[in-house]
């Protein structure tokens, strides 16, 4: 009888997980290439412990087995020693961020959760910029958060050298704002555009959060990773303004170690709200206690070797996009400007004998995103600036773009 009334009325799950999970054509494409044992060169792949850096085993193992990781201490924003390696690292950025105002999480995903539960009821709105990267629909409808999107304008003559050619458009972030928003959310450097919020541009966020009373979320996973190695990009951490203000980062991309999960916020603002909400974030994080003892106890010793890794990586991404820059020139493509992180942007024909690029392209043997993806218009193509090197040019020589 209880399978009969499943058979006849279907399951009744959660609408927050009624995702649409069908093959578009590009994944289907590729799955179909791959099935029949064909070549696809990955231009796509942004893991760094698949990109062929060298990571230093024993260093990197070894904190993992003090004997602090067998201990078990319910510390709802994490251990005390955990974020006072955190504090060390914006310490770094010019940055004074208080131990007490640090909150360890499992992910950035998992802090942007924290948040949205910690600022929003259900159906409340939060901005944030298009384009920019997906995952944050999935966690907002998860949390039953509503997302609305402002946009990011590209100045019409900016070359790939370009300063600040991606620039937020504040009127139309104005009239975005209603009765029912919380929150702004920027990302610093923006993924995948890569650019930097300038000075202005953050005085006038703070403001502008300041007079509507709304937060200000700033993921800054990619901080480190300014593509001119003489750039100082500025953390949102440091300093003082007049909004409440959470910084987002972590070990995925700071120190090249997403397989370690340990992620951070960091907040300031004016001091009663602030103590309000970390009095408030503090509940949220006792009811989950997601991060493990190993990995705080190891934190100090990898934020301290964070700058190996980073190296690398940078080195990479510099070689990789002249490589780019080199390939482009004087064929139907050419790369927007970016400032910093791991992704570059190019244009592209938008259909090539009557497909999309992606598809074009696969076709030929490689792999890359559509612009679309993120939120670009037709016509954009994204690629990962982590590529080994030997796949990176024999992927680009494969562009149907000549």
């Amino acid at each position: 009888m209880i399978l009969d009334r499943y058979a006849q009325e279907g399951m009744k799950f959660s609408a927050r997980t009624g995702w649409e999970l069908g093959e578009n054509a590009l994944a289907a494409k590729l799955r179909s290439r791959r099935a029949r044992g064909e070549t696809v060169v990955d231009l796509t792949v942004s893991n760094p412990t698949m990109c062929g850096f060298v990571y230093n085993r024993e260093a990197l193992l070894a904190p993992l087995a003090v004997p602090a990781a067998l201990e078990y201490e319910p510390e709802p924003f994490g251990l005390e020693h955990a974020r006072a390696a955190v504090s060390g690292y914006y310490r770094d950025h010019g940055a004074e961020v208080p131990v007490k105002r640090i909150c360890l999480t499992t992910s950035t995903s998992e802090a942007y959760s924290y948040l949205f539960r910690l600022l929003c009821d259900p159906g409340d709105e939060i901005l944030i910029a298009r384009p920019s990267y997906p995952l944050f629909e999935f966690i907002a409808r998860l949390d039953a958060v509503v997302l609305r999107e402002y946009p990011l304008r590209y100045e019409p003559g900016a070359s790939s050298e370009s300063a600040h050619a991606w620039t937020i458009d504040f009127e139309a972030l104005h009239a975005a704002i209603n009765e029912r928003t919380r929150a702004i959310v920027v990302v610093h450097p923006n993924n995948p555009t890569g650019n930097y919020s300038s000075d202005d541009e953050r005085e006038r966020l703070e403001v502008l959060c300041a007079e509507r009373g709304l937060a200000l979320i700033v993921d800054e996973v990619f901080l480190d990773y300014a593509v001119r190695a003489e750039m100082k990009p500025r953390s949102f951490a440091s300093g003082e303004g007049p909004a409440l203000c959470f910084v987002l980062s972590g070990l995925s991309k700071v120190c090249a170690l997403p397989q370690m999960k340990l992620s951070w916020i960091a907040a300031r603002g004016p001091a009663e709200l602030l103590m309000d909400a970390l009095a408030r974030l503090e509940v949220v994080a006792d009811t989950f206690l997601s991060v493990n003892a190993p990995t705080q106890a190891a934190l100090p010793a990898w934020l301290g070797g964070r700058s190996a890794l980073q190296e690398q990586i940078g080195t990479r991404v510099r070689a990789n996009l002249s490589t780019l820059d080199a390939r482009v020139r004087g064929t139907h493509a050419d790369r927007l400007a970016l400032e910093g992180g791991w992704t570059a942007v190019l244009r592209v024909p938008r259909e090539i004998d009557g497909q999309p690029f992606a598809e074009a392209a696969l076709d030929r043997g490689v792999l890359v995103q559509p612009g679309e993806f993120y939120g670009l218009p037709a016509g954009r193509a994204v690629v990962s600036l982590l590529s080994v090197p030997e796949a990176w040019e024999r992927g680009l020589r494969l562009l149907p773009i000549d």
